[in-house]
């Protein structure tokens, strides 16, 4: 991993951790941030006991979102310089992380800010310190989302909720932000890491195989009609049935003991 992500495991547990406190986390177009991610998140695909990522920031923010200086710097620069540097830039991190087959959790520890706030949306489950907020801003920079929020907030809050926060720019604080299915739960500041990893724990003492599975059922259902998703859940079902794990949680559950999952 590069600077920008530092990357801890306990277990089966992943923890990344933007550690750009001094930019407030901000994500670049190009460089650093960009490589750190889809590095990591390499990393993460080809380990296969794996079963489940926390991501969160270093610091009071969890990500600013762009970096405004730099975006300042490049005012000027011709159109089609702009959209290849998002194309190969920016634009490969929800191409990463959104398709990550292991369940994530963005613990958001503060701010989460434009292409911040889209960064938390890429991951499957959100859970926000009390002093977190949350603000679809690009509008109030003269930009639009650039890096995916147009697809991912919609998603997460609804057509209607995304519109307004896209439209005005405003911010949710972490009360307003549970309100609306942002975020699944409000936390106090000092037990956000505790509540993510309990979170996580729960989820990997699941079936590694059958997590990924489900993971990929819910996204592909995302935008498959219904009749494909209920094939894909068949086959995928089949596959499931055929596993060790599937057989050692019939024998627990029969035998009154908890289960220990192999990933096979």
């Amino acid at each position: 991993m590069n600077d920008f992500l530092t990357i801890a495991r306990d277990g089966p547990i992943v923890t990344l951790t933007m550690n750009a406190p001094e930019k407030r986390n901000a994500l670049s177009i190009e460089g650093g941030s960009t490589e750190a991610f889809t590095e990591a998140c390499a990393f993460i695909a080809a380990e296969r006991d794996v079963r489940a990522v926390i991501l969160t920031g270093a610091g009071s923010a969890f990500s600013a979102g762009g970096d405004l200086k730099a975006m300042r710097d490049r005012y000027g620069m011709p159109p089609a310089e702009i959209r290849d540097s998002y194309r190969r830039g920016i634009q490969k991190i929800p191409l990463a992380l959104y398709d990550l087959d292991v369940p994530t959790i963005a613990a958001v520890n503060g701010p989460a800010i434009g292409a911040g706030l889209d960064l938390a949306c890429m991951c499957d489950i959100r859970i926000g310190a009390e002093s977190s907020s949350y603000a679809e801003s690009f509008v109030s920079v003269g930009i639009v989302p650039g890096d995916g929020g147009a697809w991912l907030l919609p998603r997460a809050v609804g057509q209607s909720r995304a519109a307004e926060m896209a439209f005005t720019g405003d911010r949710l604080d972490a009360q307003a932000a549970l309100a609306c299915g942002l975020i699944s739960r409000v936390v106090p500041d000092d037990q956000l890491m505790e509540e993510a990893r309990a979170l996580a724990a729960r989820i990997a003492r699941n079936p590694p195989q059958v997590l990924r599975l489900t993971k990929r059922l819910l996204r592909e259902g995302q935008h498959m009609r219904l009749s494909s998703l209920l094939e894909l859940s068949a086959a995928y079902q089949a596959l499931a049935h055929s596993t060790e794990d599937h057989r050692e949680a019939l024998q627990s559950w029969f035998e009154k003991r908890p289960a220990q999952f192999q990933g096979r």
